[in-house]
């Protein structure tokens, strides 16, 4: 089995590269931040390893929506990711586009073998963690009511910039994806003294290390 390591920053797979020991069966992609990034980086390296590819784990670092069960550093996997500002931004909803009956794909679920075998292999590491829909998003909440309208009309758990599109591209090439985040600060928080950037990549680092040993193993 060969799996492909997705990050969007260098901060967070300087983490995992730490983490993990260098392996002929692991490849890494720095994505870049944001969906577009993210989806044109990916698909040019599934084009270029056609069939090479095994699965896909995508890892970071998100921002919690209020009122949700994870806190700052908790570990989290996605049952499902949603493109949440796809569509008509109003008052107190995001009108989706899929709701005017325009045929936009904005949800994705993804794989559930892998997030199984990942959420054991946490556990064994001593890792709880938290799992529940992922919404991505193209502008991150700069409020507290932006996120909470986020949280509350997709039932999310927590924010990021890219899952979607990692999701997307690999529902096209027919991979297998799982994706696990740290939560580094609350969704809508702008006081980046009560953020924990760097605790959060390094434990989205280890997180992502334990879940590719275990993949690999299963091979």
């Amino acid at each position: 089995m060969t799996i492909l390591i997705a990050a969007a920053t260098e901060f967070e797979m300087q983490a995992f590269a730490v983490a993990e020991r260098e392996d002929a069966f692991i490849l890494r992609l720095l994505t870049g931040v944001g969906p577009m990034e993210t989806a044109f980086a990916l698909t040019s390296l599934l084009d270029r390893y056609a069939g090479q590819i095994n699965a896909v784990v995508n890892f970071g670092i998100a921002g919690v929506y209020p009122d949700k069960a994870a806190g700052l550093l908790d570990i989290c996997l996605a049952e499902q990711e949603v493109l949440g500002d796809l569509g008509l931004w109003l008052p107190e909803r995001i009108e989706r586009f899929a709701e005017r009956g325009l045929e936009v794909k904005d949800r994705f679920v993804l794989d559930l073998r892998l997030r199984r075998v990942t959420e054991h292999a946490l556990q064994q590491a001593g890792l709880v963690c938290q799992t529940g829909t992922f919404v991505t998003v193209n502008c991150a909440s700069g409020t507290e009511a932006r996120a909470r309208i986020l949280g509350q009309q997709f039932q999310g758990l927590c924010e990021n910039m890219e899952g979607a599109a990692v999701a997307r591209v690999c529902e096209a090439f027919g991979l297998p994806c799982v994706e696990l985040r740290c939560i580094s600060n609350m969704a809508g928080e702008r006081d980046k003294q009560k953020w924990q950037l760097r605790e959060a990549c390094s434990r989205a680092g280890k997180a992502a290390a334990a879940a590719v040993s275990s993949l690999l193993r299963q091979d």
